[in-house]
This record gives C-alpha cells, structure tokens and sequence, in this order.
C-alpha cells in the first residue's frame, strides 16, 4: 500500500512538474478592440530551437485588407487611449524599424497579415526573435498589436501602420 501511495505522489509531482514546464513554454494574449470587447486570441508557443510561434484569430476587424502586426513594449491595452497604453514597438537592441531597412528589423517587427472579408485575421507566425522567458528578448508581460493599416517596412519608429485596432497582454 505505501508503494501505491509513493508510486502516485510521484505521478503528481511529475504531471505538475510537466505543466508547470509547459505553462513556461506557452502564453496567451486575449485581445480587446477599440470598443474595449474581447474580440481574439493568440497562443504562442517557444520553440525548441529559439524564438515563438505566434497562432492567432481575432476578428472585428476591418475586411479585406492587409494590416500591422507587431509586438509592443508594455503590457497595457487600455481602449480609452486607443491602445497607445502598449507604448512603442517592443525593441530590446534599439535597431531601426522595419525588415527592409539596414539597421533593423528589431524584436517588434513581423510582417503584415491579411483580414478576410468577414474582418477576421487568422496567422500563423514565427517570430525568431523573441523569447518567453524572462530574459531581454522576453515577450511576456507585453502586448500584441494589430494596426489599421499595412507596415511599410521602412517608415520610422513603426512603419505608418496606422491607428491601433486591437491589443493583447501576453499572459
């Protein structure tokens, strides 16, 4: 009996083990849009190799058109200042904006997604570099951002992409 006993407090210890690894290699970030509903949902989940894979559905959106999308520093999203709460895109290297400029991309940057023609953004996203951990390149604690309009890859500080449609904390 008392081996029973050990034999199952070590499955409990090692399924909490397990969850607790896993709660550290994925997060979540519920989205609000600028009527402060919830209207989406990412996951993202660190890869064994380095960097985050960012699956998201948020809808509300404005159909048919291609928009920003692209991690902020604080993890903020406050509707009655139309998100501006989430502050700056999220750059820990301080490297220009933009994948098509010299000196950047910096951490923030990812390229633009499409919304359907029913306003409902669905990605799939790999950002190689940013971590979940605590570490400088760290997303958790920050935000996700999608812009009214498309980033242009050059303009600086955020690329011109516009008003702040929707924004989630990275729980």
């Amino acid at each position: 009996m008392a081996r029973i006993v050990t034999l199952a407090a070590f499955a409990v210890a090692a399924t909490a083990s397990m969850a607790f690894a896993q709660d550290k290699q994925t997060a979540v970030a519920n989205f609000v849009g600028e009527n402060g509903k919830e209207n989406g949902r990412a996951t993202l989940t660190a890869a064994a190799s380095g960097g985050v894979l960012i699956e998201l559905e948020v809808s509300g959106l404005p159909s048919n058109r291609w928009v920003g999308f692209h991690v902020h520093d604080v993890g903020k999203c406050d509707p009655a200042t139309h998100h501006e709460s989430a502050g700056k895109h999220f750059n820990p290297t301080e490297a220009e904006h933009g994948i098509l400029t010299a000196k950047g991309p910096h951490a923030g940057d990812m390229p633009n997604q499409f919304v359907d023609q029913h306003g409902v953004l669905r990605a799939q996203v790999f950002n190689s570099m940013v971590t979940l951990d605590g570490k400088e390149d760290g997303v958790r604690g920050r935000a996700l951002m999608i812009h009214a309009n498309s980033d242009d890859y050059r303009s600086q500080p955020a690329g011109d992409a516009g008003a702040r449609l929707a924004c989630g904390v990275i729980e």
